[in-house]
């Protein structure tokens, strides 16, 4: 589990990293996945931030229910974004599909073992 939890927390770091520096940039590539700037856009950035920081939070203090409540709120989103968006062609989709995959099995983990310690 704690593997696990390293996982995906050092997923959300390297992922969101460079997003949220491009975001932040307005780097070129960016309106492909996130469209023109836009007020929407500025406050996916915070919320992509706030994970940022929150993730590397808990990489250093690992507590599973901390992890676990960060990572269900990431897997509602990503799971339900083909839907928003209206697309599974667009790249920020796919990505967000193939993350929540991870933290699905690292949901997973966490639940069974807090099940087996109460």
């Amino acid at each position: 589990m704690k593997k696990m939890m390293q996982l995906s927390l050092i997923i959300n770091i390297l992922v969101l990293t460079p997003v949220c520096l491009s975001l932040w940039l307005n780097a070129p590539w960016v309106p492909n996945g996130w469209g023109e700037f836009s007020p929407a856009r500025g406050i996916l950035l915070s919320i992509y931030t706030a994970i940022l920081v929150v993730s590397l939070g808990l990489l250093w203090r690992q507590e599973p229910m901390a992890i676990a409540s960060l990572l269900l709120v990431q897997v509602i989103y990503k799971i339900t974004t083909p839907l928003t968006v209206g697309s599974l062609e667009n790249p920020v989709v796919i990505s967000n599909l193939l993350v929540a995959a991870v933290h699905v099995s690292t949901l997973r983990l966490i639940v069974r073992k807090l099940r087996k310690s109460h």
